[in-house]
């Protein structure tokens, strides 16, 4: 008989984006492990974007629990001028123009009035509910991921009222994240962040980071066991055949594209690889795939590189993965932050398992670029190192203009989805032995 896991997440189809898809597909497997997963997310959430696709990775007969949640947004969107049907974009990125005072000040108010987070308003009804709902259906363990991180405060509260064992999962870091100084908090209220991140640090039976650096930073600010484990790709989505590469030189960037990702160096490097190489302009194209900040486009246009710019809004994952294997180069930005070398982001193992040369702008001691030497993804150059990214840019270009751009990665099946869920099983078993 399988064990019941009760799994907290704010992001679930039809939910688009990277927040979604690591637990969305630790569910499509955990059966395989031992463990009957039972979802709890809201009814009404606020989401950035919007993915029917996924729900195709939704296990039959799973069992999904929704409640209402009010969150603060329709305040915001009226304080901001925003259309009602505007969906709000994560980390500060702004499309259309310069933050003005409305936004600056709904900021201040996000960071020192909304603690951990905008959705705090669903944490005690969440607490209440889930109590009552755990009396009839009880299980053997507890997951919260976040961001969200009032995620882990509703699943803090559920571990003071019943012992169940917990397992906190954090996809991004809580007061170490890029953007935590952007928040203009005062001392109270960076204070009570603190304050909550340690209570789920000390209480939580067993805490799961993405990455080692992650795992370094989290020890410096309380010292305990952390499991690593990182995000994936999933072999059903990457094993489709007869995808032909692009016609044109593609540098594709799948994703947010946010002012601490805006790449100068690149835009600089491209602008003279053009400039020198008739037959390179005339082959290339910079595909944008997702939201980019307003700072992106007025680089790109302060460069001359507008003209060789195809921006596509959105697309669901399954397009996303296509144009992955088709792209003869896919980007990969380290956001230009304090905790850069903790970043890894989820697109990039679904870019090493496309095989295809992943052109990674970032430290060259970080996580990302550990993972690439290891399995001979693609290339690292550091943010600032023009002159270094052009000569990868010649490099990947000859490749192209001889039809060998596979690469020829190695060791990457320990990033499955599979067995990344079989090592989540063996945590949960851990903690529930």
């Amino acid at each position: 008989m399988k064990r019941r896991v009760l799994i907290i997440s704010y992001y679930w189809p039809p939910s688009g984006g990277a927040g979604v898809q690591r637990w969305l597909k630790f569910v499509k497997y955990l059966r395989a492990f031992g463990w009957e997963p039972v979802i709890y997310t809201p009814e009404n959430p606020e989401f950035p974007s919007l993915d029917k696709s996924l729900a195709k990775d939704i296990p039959e007969g799973i069992e999904i629990v929704r409640t209402p949640i009010w969150e603060p947004y329709s305040f915001y969107k009226k304080l901001i001028g925003a259309d009602k049907n505007e969906r709000i974009n994560a980390g500060f990125l702004s499309e259309k123009k310069r933050p003005g005072f409305a936004e600056k000040f709904s900021i201040w108010l996000r960071g020192n009035f909304f603690i951990p987070d905008a959705r705090k308003f669903w944490i005690q009804p969440s607490v209440r509910f889930l109590l009552k709902y755990l009396e009839k259906n009880p299980v053997d363990a507890i997951v919260s991921t976040g961001p969200p991180h009032s995620m882990h405060m509703i699943a803090l509260g559920l571990k003071k009222k019943t012992g169940l064992p917990w397992l906190a999962d954090f996809r991004d870091p809580w007061t170490n994240i890029d953007f935590y100084h952007e928040l203009m908090l005062t001392g109270w209220a960076d204070k009570k962040h603190h304050n909550q991140e340690m209570s789920v640090l000390q209480q939580a039976d067993e805490l799961v980071v993405i990455s080692r650096s992650m795992k370094s930073d989290f020890l410096k600010i309380h010292n305990r066991d952390y499991s690593v484990i990182t995000n994936g790709y999933d072999e059903e989505d990457v094993l489709a055949s007869g995808i032909e590469p692009d016609q044109k030189f593609t540098i594709s960037h799948i994703g947010t594209m946010v002012k601490t990702r805006n790449p100068e160096a690149l835009w600089q490097a491209l602008k003279a690889e053009v400039t020198e190489n008739p037959e390179f302009a005339k082959n290339l194209e910079i595909k944008l795939v997702g939201s980019v900040d307003y700072t992106v486009g007025e680089s790109l246009e302060k460069a001359g590189l507008s003209q060789y710019v195809n921006k596509v809004s959105y697309l669901p994952h399954n397009e996303v993965v296509k144009v992955q294997q088709q792209s003869q180069v896919l980007l990969l930005l380290i956001n230009d932050t304090p905790n850069a070398k903790v970043i890894l982001p989820g697109k990039f193992f679904e870019y090493m398992a496309s095989r295809r040369p992943i052109l990674c702008i970032g430290p060259k001691d970080g996580d990302a670029a550990q993972v690439i030497a290891d399995t001979n993804s693609g290339y690292i150059v550091d943010k600032d190192d023009a002159a270094g990214i052009q000569q990868t840019l010649k490099l990947l270009f000859a490749h192209y203009k001889t039809g060998n751009t596979k690469m020829e990665s190695k060791g990457i099946d320990r990033y499955s989805r599979q067995q990344l869920t079989a090592d989540l099983a063996e945590r949960l078993n851990y903690i529930c032995r």
